[in-house]
């Protein structure tokens, strides 16, 4: 569930130093806002900010961009982050669907999908983050090495963004049906807000990492 709109947060956003608000000027760009050659991992959707604001906290060597549609969340994340004053981490507010008018090709280390919409509705599918549709935009801002990382509570969203891999030119490294029991996945986890609540309640985590397949060159020429 989203935060209701509250009263003064776009102005409070447009003042934030920790937020971007020329971002598709900033595309092929990222490493001169950060001033460093440091790799640059993002979050679609990242809601109040936790995950990003501790991985951020933790590895200093790593640039951290967070995106949320939603100014009232958005907020929430920035007041998070003005307590710690962090240098590795922005923030934009935009839609998802714009990523690749922000990102340049092979730009992006990392991408974070973190308890996503579902948006259960069939007709609505091409709208959910691991969709194929959204699978071929994070394929063109990824680096060859490039990995994505998708978790949720949500089992007939996760059992839809596996079967759409068959679709798309991922491969899939690692998979669990119940994170939080699974010894290895669980080494670095960082916890959302939503995770935390929803496996307090003993609702299982699902969670998948998947890479670009490596494109054989030469069997693409004898083609």
């Amino acid at each position: 569930m989203r935060l209701r709109n509250i009263s003064g947060s776009q102005e409070i956003i447009a003042k934030s130093e920790y937020v971007i608000h020329d971002e598709e000027a900033k595309k092929g760009q990222w490493k001169e806002v950060f001033g460093n050659n440091h790799d640059i991992y993002i979050e679609i959707g990242m809601g109040k900010g936790q995950f990003i604001l501790e991985n951020a906290i933790k590895n200093k060597e790593i640039n951290y961009i967070g995106i949320e549609k939603y100014s009232s969340v958005l907020l929430r994340a920035i007041q998070k982050l003005e307590i710690f004053k962090l240098l590795n981490i922005k923030y934009i507010r935009m839609d998802a669907e714009m990523i690749e008018q922000v990102f340049e090709k092979n730009e992006v280390s990392r991408i974070y999908l973190n308890f996503s919409d579902p948006w259960p509705k069939d007709k609505h599918a091409r709208r959910r983050l691991p969709s194929k549709e959204f699978l071929e935009r994070y394929d063109n801002i990824l680096k060859p090495d490039g990995i994505l990382e998708f978790k949720t509570d949500n089992r007939d969203l996760f059992d839809f963004a596996v079967s759409e891999l068959e679709l798309t030119n991922w491969k899939l490294l690692k998979i669990t049906y119940d994170l939080h029991h699974d010894k290895e996945m669980m080494l670095e986890n960082v916890m959302t807000e939503y995770e935390e609540k929803f496996s307090s309640k003993g609702n299982p985590i699902y969670k998948y990492i998947i890479a670009k397949k490596k494109i054989n060159k030469q069997k693409e020429k004898e083609e």
